[in-house]
């Protein structure tokens, strides 16, 4: 079987056992702590954790079956954090940072019996391992392990090795926590596992001895995991009511297997994963590149490889790198600078790096993108629907990452010839500026005999952060009694929903103060209106009113105990410090607000548009904010053009005149439906509030005071919108109180980062109407009607280049006039002809055409040096031929002299040199110094 059958096979095999197939999830975990789904068992947490009903049949793409079984293939990724495999892929035949998991599951259905008998059935009957070749572990606690010995899996184990003719003395092995319990964290569902291993020692007579010896001859290929209790805080682990099945099997590990071994009749040869079909035809692409052949040799000494052992390591990197790239792309996973995104991009880096080893084109690894989706689109369509966007990112970063190579291998190359060590400050300073990895300059390093110091790059990593911290204008904030964290109630905020003819009453609960000297003081209510900074969008402002008294409210932030801060001038301290403990009227700027809300819907109408018009990859990154205009950051891996800004805008403002309903609500986060989008490494609670454009929902709203107009609804029914994401912002009732949309500016914050400016509401309109004044202004003053403005201003520009070009024909006369009067007038010393002038240029450059034109009219050693002035600063050449060379002249020495003289420096080659210095009125004085 190939790899394609034998996948097939074993999804086949599962839907017999009534196993609803469901499609892989993203790589783009739900799991805010995880860099990339890297576990087959990722998408199903929240069943695991009682969180979610069992639903595997009615899941998209699924082909349905019972709702508690389900069998896939997951697409994982461990190239960051505690899964990392990214510095041993290519120099094992194993390793991988992209890999398929098949799995089966089970959901408080079956248990131990099924999920080992199938495991057996499937191996042995279905797919032909030999028995003889299988062992299985399963669970004995050592000292201090939880739970007791697995009798259970050990006596169906035990069965089916008799059955089998087997000793289960010898095929059977025990394993401790380390290598037979499964958590899923230091608390919640976990239990004890038995993994299958196959022996592939050419005799096949190991009898178990190199079981989880780390032996390349003696492999895990299935992991079955019982999870049956909960790991509670206190350390102790109570069984669960509802029982579940978790199975792993490495698919890249069977089908090199089974392609090594011919279909397990061979056991002759060195086993790897890189041996069937799902790398040998990318093999052969690379092979047509390079012109070189994959020869499965495995590296003696990694430090020293022969030619041979180095091509295949290339090989089998391109091979991993390409599927892992292609893949997390196809899933809106794009190279960046931050966490998964700078993970990607290392692992492009790393690719090109070693390509280069065997003299690959440029733009080699862009063209690997066809040959994996012909091989792995039939399984994963998304490759297939995104294969453009795939070879778009793939061919920017690769040309990015050339011109970032050239400049730092140019700099490493002069620290490598000043030193044996590269320092810390050098390595940063390759980091920093030039994109270039630790790992990549070490690797660089090494091959050179040199050493970096990366305690001193680490030091300058944390000096850089510690900088970006300070940068942050960010005020500490501290309660005057020092209320301990614990003991300080969060402040419950209800101005969602602000209603102007309610008066909204709370109680001031204290007044406290900023930690720094700056004199910020802070009031504190027990609820509040006020929308505190969060997410990008900037906190309310407005008063409150106590009888007589009128404070304003200058700002509000929140601080890390949940305590909405509400600024006020130092000068109202006292009056503050009078009113605590009385209930108060509070009163937003509700025309501030307005606008504020008006930015914020249209920065989610802005992301629905992007995602139309450019991708699905299109991510938020970053956000602001305010009355005043809308900043969105997002993933995009090169500049968009005229004609996409255009139709980005013109989609928006279509939303805006539809007049869609924006409506809010909050679901558990285990409930969130799938179109909702969630943003970039946020962490949510269990509650979280999904803000919906257009659609249309059903809602039931709570009332926790009968003088507070409450934002809590929580949804009934729902018709899903165009756009839907987790916000925790203010927003309008509807699109049309957006009014007109217009975008200000579009550009590049980081690599594969871009920013949108834009306007709206009242901002809009007095920008346009400000526009439409300047273009009349503009028409007036060129005597035309606005129709006519690009006509007069292309036939200005025509005159004005032709006026230009014929002032340069007039001062390339006027310079060759000086140049030649320069040349006849010479002086000549000691045999070599001399001319040393001050003169004009219209910048530095040109003095170097007036003195090759000068030397070229003289016969003989002859020396050309020319001055002049350009505002405060002066610059000098100098020009000697070969005669004058001959001769013992230098135009570096004479030009490092004469600039030294006027406070300056310069210098060059023995020919030709130049340099400058600030214009103190002595160059004319200077240059006559040198020919008397």
């Amino acid at each position: 079987m190939n790899s394609a059958d034998l996948r097939q096979s074993f999804l086949d095999f599962f839907h017999e056992k009534q196993h609803s197939i469901v499609p892989s999830a993203s790589l783009l975990p739900t799991s805010p702590n995880l860099l990339f789904t890297n576990a087959g068992m990722n998408p199903f947490v929240p069943i695991f954790l009682g969180e979610q009903t069992p639903n595997a049949s009615r899941l998209p793409g699924a082909k349905p079956a019972l709702d508690t079984r389900a069998a896939d293939t997951q697409k994982c990724i461990r190239a960051g954090g505690k899964h990392n495999d990214l510095e041993d892929v290519g120099f094992d035949t194993y390793h991988h940072t992209l890999f398929e998991m098949l799995g089966n599951w089970s959901f408080g259905d079956y248990f131990k019996k099924e999920a080992i008998s199938w495991a057996w059935e499937l191996l042995t009957e279905r797919w032909g391992l030999p028995k003889e070749r299988l062992y299985a572990s399963v669970y004995k606690p050592g000292n201090g392990d939880p739970a007791e010995f697995d009798q259970e899996a050990y006596d169906y184990w035990k069965a089916i090795f008799i059955n089998a003719g087997l000793d289960p003395e010898t095929h059977i092995i025990y394993g401790n926590k380390k290598d037979n319990f499964w958590m899923m964290g230091d608390t919640g569902p976990c239990g004890p596992c038995s993994e299958i291993h196959i022996d592939l020692t050419p005799n096949g007579d190991t009898q178990g001895k190199l079981v989880n010896t780390g032996s390349p001859w003696c492999i895990e290929i299935w992991n079955l995991v019982f999870i049956q209790f909960n790991a509670n805080e206190d350390g102790t682990f109570k069984p669960l009511t509802a029982k579940h099945v978790d199975t792993g099997m490495g698919f890249e590990r069977v089908c090199g297997i089974m392609a090594t071994s011919r279909g397990f009749k061979d056991f002759s040869q060195t086993p790897s994963n890189y041996n069937s079909d799902l790398f040998t035809d990318l093999f052969d692409f690379i092979g047509k590149l390079s012109g070189r052949s994959y020869a499965r040799t495995l590296p003696e000494n990694p430090a020293k490889l022969s030619e041979q052992e180095q091509s295949d390591v290339v090989f089998r990197i391109l091979a991993d790198h390409i599927r892992t790239l292609s893949f997390s792309i196809a899933d809106g996973i794009l190279p960046g600078n931050n966490g998964r995104n700078y993970v990607l991009r290392r692992i492009l880096r790393r690719a090109v790096m070693w390509g280069k080893r065997i003299q690959l084109p440029t733009g080699f690894f862009a063209q690997l993108v066809d040959p994996l989706i012909a091989k792995m689109g039939p399984v994963f369509p998304e490759l297939i629907q995104q294969r453009s966007l795939i070879q778009k990112v793939i061919a920017n970063e690769e040309s990015a990452f050339d011109k970032t190579l050239d400049k730092g291998l140019e700099i490493l190359d002069k620290l490598i010839m000043n030193g044996s060590e590269i320092s810390g400050s050098s390595a940063f300073t390759l980091y920093d500026t030039y994109g270039f990895p630790l790992d990549l300059t070490q690797l660089i390093a090494r091959e050179r005999g040199l050493n970096v110091d990366v305690e001193g790059f680490n030091a300058e990593m944390q000096k850089q952060q510690l900088r970006s911290q300070a940068a942050q204008k960010k005020s500490v904030i501290i309660a005057k009694d020092a209320t301990k964290s614990e003991d300080v109630p969060r402040t419950e905020f209800n101005g969602f929903d602000i209603s102007t003819t309610e008066v909204h009453t709370v109680q001031v609960i204290g007044v406290i103060s900023s930690s720094n000297d700056d004199g910020h003081v802070y009031l504190l209510f027990d609820s509040t209106l006020f929308y505190a900074e969060m997410g990008g969008q900037v906190g309310d402002t407005g008063k409150i009113v106590f009888n007589e008294i009128c404070i304003k409210i200058l700002d509000t932030t929140k601080d890390a105990d949940g305590r909405f801060l509400h600024s006020v001038a130092a000068s109202d301290r006292h009056t503050a410090e009078t009113i605590v403990g009385q209930t108060v009227s509070l009163f937003v700027d509700t025309e501030r607000r307005a606008t504020i809300s008006r930015h914020h819907t249209a920065t989610h109408i802005l992301h629905w548009a992007l995602r139309e018009v450019l991708g699905k990859h299109v991510k938020q990154a970053g956000s602001y904010v305010g009355p005043d205009r809308l900043r969105f950051d997002f993933s995009h891996f090169e500049g968009m053009t005229v004609a996409q800004l255009s139709e980005v805008e013109k989609r928006v403002n279509e939303k805006i005149l539809l007049n869609e309903p924006v409506r809010w609500f909050e679901v558990p986060y285990s409930a969130k439906p799938d179109d909702v989008v969630a943003f970039f490494g946020d962490k949510y609670g269990d509650e979280v509030r999904i803000v919906q454009i257009g659609g249309d929902v059903n809602l039931h709203s709570e009332n926790k005071t009968p003088t507070v107009k409450t934002w809590r609804a929580h949804l009934v029914t729902r018709t899903p919108g165009f756009s839907s994401e987790l916000c925790g912002g203010t927003h309008v009732q509807a699109t049309g109180e957006i009014g007109l949309f217009k975008i200000v500016s579009e550009s590049a914050v980081a690599a594969g980062t871009r920013r949108i400016e834009a306007v709206c509401g009242s901002v809009a309109y007095t920008l346009a109407t400000r526009r439409f004044q300047q273009i009349y202004d503009l028409s007036q003053k060129l005597k035309c009607s606005t129709d006519e403005l690009d006509s007069r201003l292309d036939a200005l520009l025509e005159k004005q280049t032709a006026l230009e070009k014929e002032l340069r024909s007039i001062q390339q006369k006027n310079t060759t006039a000086t140049a030649n009067d320069l040349a006849a007038n010479a002086i000549e010393k000691n045999g070599v002809k001399w001319v040393v002038a001050k003169t004009e240029a219209e910048n530095p450059n040109d003095l170097r055409g007036m003195a090759v034109h000068i030397g070229k009219g003289i016969s003989g050693a002859n020396v050309v040096v020319l001055g002049a002035e350009f505002n405060d600063k002066v610059s000098i050449l100098a020009l000697c031929n070969e005669a004058a060379l001959a001769a013992g002249l230098n135009a570096g020495t004479i030009v490092r002299d004469l600039t030294g003289k006027l406070g300056g420096k310069g210098g060059g080659k023995p020919d030709l040199a130049m340099g400058g210095a600030p214009n103190n009125g002595k160059l004319a004085e200077i240059l006559q110094e040198l020919i008397k």
